[in-house]
């Protein structure tokens, strides 16, 4: 029997969900660069936004000094070179100064199992083995908080247009609505743009109240308020509409939808928020944090541009995440100079999650009738688009629906008479 602990798959860290941490307290303190370092890129990841994360050299030795006549934080990361022994030495000296309910959380050079469940009986939160990986260390940290046998929290998909009228609203509602349908998953979509928002026209529905309730009286938020203000569309799906008033305006703070996301988060899997083509603190914020980035553009240059500089921004601004999803809308349109598919994500240096045809009557047949596409025309190419972009965003595999053929009553009917 083998003394190591083992280590996660591979897949492990992109596959699963990383939830982020709330407002906490962290000092680390590392003995080598490379922790030190890593734990140091840690600190730029979304989910850590919230969490006050300090670095510093010294190992155990200069916690226990520090903690002396200091009360300790909610967390502490050590790193120990030592060997088993030595470990233990270190850890029983920290307990002397450190404080009920802080959680610790070790990082060592020592594969033990034996080590592993002795700091276990001692308890240590969490225990990795050097070298540490950005992401796992986020992991860690994130599961400390997470309640035990607690479902995963929410996954929120964010859908962007490069510049107004691309269609941005319609293709996170369309979305949302195969999310909720085909995958028979519960979804709430929001629909941030409070002045303009079409989300209520889109799914037929008038609710006296709205996600301006939620975002204007950020001291009355809580999850019984949020659930008043949701309007049920289906059996899997709820709006959080705009309101489509201009008694206000929406310069908000920066956190201002902050609160409300982590209501939805914590009670809904799959939230689609509907974000206005606005460049505020609040809905980059928002943007930035989200899970998934999806962005819409038309086949021409504006949208090209933007869109460009709107990947190269997220790309940068979120190294630990997927790429944002880019989607060509309205392209065919008669008489309109286009840029290719193919060339425009030569352009922008990434691959389309989707190419949706121009089709006036069909979109604006749903449109009028407070449909979507998949109601409109289910056997459709635009609605098997729809559910495949819900089916990869989800992270859930659809199966592949087979076209019908004039020949299949013959070899359906050929089959049997087989069988028999």
């Amino acid at each position: 029997m083998s003394n190591e602990i083992a280590a996660p798959g591979a897949g492990d860290t992109q596959d699963r969900m990383i939830a982020p941490l709330p407002r906490v307290t962290i000092q680390a303190f590392c003995e080598t660069g490379a922790v030190a370092d890593a734990i140091t890129e840690a600190t730029g990841d979304r989910r850590m936004q919230k969490a006050h994360l300090k670095v510093q050299m010294g190992g155990a030795a200069a916690a226990v000094e520090a903690y002396r006549h200091n009360p300790t934080p909610n967390v502490i990361v050590l790193e120990f070179q030592g060997d088993r022994s030595g470990i233990l030495t270190s850890l029983d000296q920290l307990s002397t100064v450190c404080d009920a309910g802080t959680k610790v959380l070790l990082i060592g050079h020592v594969n033990d199992v034996i080590l592993y469940r002795e700091l276990m009986r001692r308890g240590v939160s969490e225990y990795l083995i050097a070298p540490i990986d950005v992401l796992d260390f986020i992991r860690a940290m994130s599961e400390l908080f997470s309640t035990p046998g607690a479902e995963p929290l929410g996954r929120t998909v964010a859908v962007a247009g490069a510049k107004g009228g691309v269609g941005a609203s319609t293709i996170a509602h369309n979305i949302a609505w195969a999310v909720a349908k085909t995958l028979s998953t519960q979804t709430v979509i929001v629909d941030l743009d409070i002045a303009f928002g079409t989300a209520g026209l889109d799914f037929n529905q008038d609710p006296p109240q709205g996600v301006s309730e939620a975002v204007f009286a950020p001291d009355r938020l809580d999850a019984n308020l949020v659930d008043r203000l949701l309007s049920k569309c289906s059996d899997n799906l709820s709006l959080l509409a705009a309101p489509a008033m201009l008694d206000r305006t929406t310069d908000l703070t920066e956190t201002a939808v902050d609160g409300l996301i982590d209501i939805l988060r914590g009670s809904v899997p799959t939230i689609v928020l509907d974000m206005p083509h606005t460049w505020t603190a609040w809905a980059k914020r928002l943007l930035v944090s989200s899970d998934e980035i999806v962005l819409v553009a038309t086949p021409d240059l504006a949208s090209l541009r933007n869109v460009k500089n709107l990947y190269d921004l997220f790309r940068a601004a979120r190294p630990n995440d997927a790429k944002p999803r880019v989607i060509l809308n309205q392209v065919g349109l008669p008489k309109r100079p286009e840029i290719a598919a193919a060339d425009f994500a030569k352009a922008i240096g990434a691959e389309l999650a989707a190419v949706i045809p121009f089709d006036a009557a069909l979109f604006g047949t749903a449109a009028n009738n407070g449909q979507m596409i998949a109601e409109v025309q289910p056997s459709g190419k635009c609605a098997e688009i729809f559910a495949g972009l819900a089916a990869s965003i989800t992270g859930r595999i659809e199966p592949k629906r087979s076209r019908s053929g004039l020949l299949d009553p013959f070899i359906s009917k050929l089959a049997r008479l087989k069988a028999s």
